[in-house]
């Protein structure tokens, strides 16, 4: 089994979001000795924002790339690799300000990539990967699971399900600033669905 965790707080293992991956790697590890884990820190090692020459980098064909577009497009592609080798992906999320943390979003558009993670048909968009299942670690400091203030996780099932990622699941940790009483009540329930899932 092949495992790429994503971690995508601000504070690295300190957040929440990572120390419940954390621990649900550990577990996964626990059942499967063998398994091959990559860790993708996005706080700890920052991927680019999009910018016009990065888009164009995209754009130009291989035979015409300067040296750093080349660069450019050879780190999307490792990224991209890395989700194919994927059997399954734990990708802690936080949610900051209604959204997900702009450092996710520019993995996000490093991945997202027409003709290698998607392409369009016909018949509208296809994602080109499958058979790997998501688990969304999701901490938030309120409360917004199953509310029209939850932003983040329609777009993360849209995102997975447009490059043909279908098999996503989603373990809330709510309330987090909502006082000691109910962090731990709430780290502690994300603890026992991340076990039993």
């Amino acid at each position: 089994m092949n495992i790429l965790v994503i971690k995508s707080s601000v504070f690295g293992d300190n957040g929440h979001s990572s120390s419940l991956v954390n621990d649900q790697v550990a577990a996964i590890q626990a059942q499967h000795p063998d398994a091959q884990v990559v860790v993708r820190d996005l706080s700890a090692d920052p991927i680019p924002h999009l910018d016009g020459e990065r888009v164009g980098a995209f754009f130009t064909a291989a035979d015409q790339r300067t040296s750093e577009q080349q660069a450019v497009d050879d780190f999307s592609l490792a990224l991209i690799d890395e989700v194919k080798a994927a059997d399954r992906i734990v990708l802690g999320l936080p949610m900051y300000n209604f959204g997900i943390p702009s450092q996710l979003k520019s993995w996000i558009d490093h991945v997202a990539r027409a003709g290698i993670t998607f392409r369009y048909t016909e018949n509208g968009p296809q994602g080109l990967l499958d058979n790997k299942s998501v688990t969304v670690v999701a901490a938030r400091g309120g409360l917004y699971a199953g509310t029209e203030n939850d932003t983040v996780t329609p777009y993360i099932k849209l995102f997975f399900g447009f490059i043909g990622i279908t098999d996503v699941s989603f373990v809330y940790a709510e309330g987090l600033n909502m006082g000691d009483e109910a962090q731990e009540k709430a780290l502690n329930e994300a603890r026992e669905a991340l076990q039993a899932g």
